[in-house]
């Protein structure tokens, strides 16, 4: 650790010598995830240079940050985390390599609940960590589009805290991205009014089911594989419930949701919790949600 965090320093170094100009041009600023991008450049607008730690189709469950992304983490002017998993690893380790730097929690203000595990009679199950590092609380804020109104306002905050000079820049584009917010939670009530329940291979989706008045059932148990006598209480449940359409995501495997779908005569649906084209893709998810 010792020897990665001088790597880091020296490179740290390297960077503002030749490149001190540039990063003095605009706010740099660093997020974990994809759709984090998305709300700072909302808010941010022209005065943000957004970089993201995790790739697309990366797991922020296990995810390490390389030596060249703490370099740039070196000159930024903030990183904003939201609660994924791997922040916990590398939080401290992020503080020690750059101590300039201004880190800012989007989720101040916002009370977690625990991952949502209901069962194939659609209980909720017990809160134990589910083996991919998320604890016992559910890390996917970003997905509720209410409580993506108050990260806003975490960004609007941390924002104005580096740059005071263009409060009023920050605020106007702050009150214009609420309302985006506004007009896509009434669609997504819209899209959502009948209720529901829904399908997914992990249970990323939790936050957006409350939003909605809907029931979301994973098919992963505990971040582990369900067993045969669970997947076949899992395709009885989908029958039951004329559940036709099961969700997955990029970051995980597909075969036990494909396993199911076949069985139910059904189909999985990519929805991806990680899409930087949020707005889009929350309408899409519903659609999906709503396909029987």
């Amino acid at each position: 650790m010792k020897r990665f965090l001088m790597v880091v320093a020296w490179m740290a170094v390297g960077l503002a010598l030749f490149t001190g100009s540039a990063i003095a041009s605009d706010i740099n600023v660093f997020v974990s995830i994809l759709p984090q991008k998305y709300f700072v450049r909302q808010i941010g607008g022209d005065r943000v240079t957004v970089d993201v730690l995790i790739p697309p189709n990366s797991s922020p469950h296990a995810y390490e940050p390389s030596p060249r992304q703490m370099v740039r983490l070196a000159g930024a002017g903030i990183y904003f985390t939201t609660g994924v998993p791997f922040e916990a690893a590398w939080l401290d380790k992020i503080r020690a390599a750059t101590p300039g730097l201004k880190i800012v929690s989007m989720a101040d203000g916002i009370e977690r609940k625990p991952i949502d595990r209901h069962n194939e009679n659609g209980d909720h199950g017990d809160d134990h960590d589910d083996g991919h590092g998320h604890g016992s609380l559910d890390p996917h804020i970003w997905l509720s589009p209410p409580l993506v109104m108050l990260q806003a306002r975490n960004i609007l905050t941390g924002l104005i805290r580096i740059d005071p000079g263009n409060r009023k820049t920050y605020e106007d584009n702050y009150a214009a991205f609420i309302q985006k917010v506004v007009s896509l939670d009434a669609q997504l009530r819209r899209r959502l009014a009948d209720g529901g329940k829904f399908m997914v291979f992990h249970p990323s989706w939790g936050y957006f089911a409350d939003a909605y008045g809907l029931t979301q059932i994973a098919i992963e148990v505990e971040g582990k594989s369900p067993k045969a006598a669970e997947i076949a209480r899992l395709i009885r449940y989908a029958e039951t419930h004329d559940i036709r359409t099961i969700l997955v995501q990029p970051q995980f495997s597909t075969r036990d949701a494909e396993m199911i779908s076949k069985s139910i005569r059904g189909k999985t649906v990519v929805a991806d919790p990680l899409s930087e084209n949020w707005a889009e893709n929350l309408l899409l998810v519903a659609d999906r949600i709503r396909e029987k």
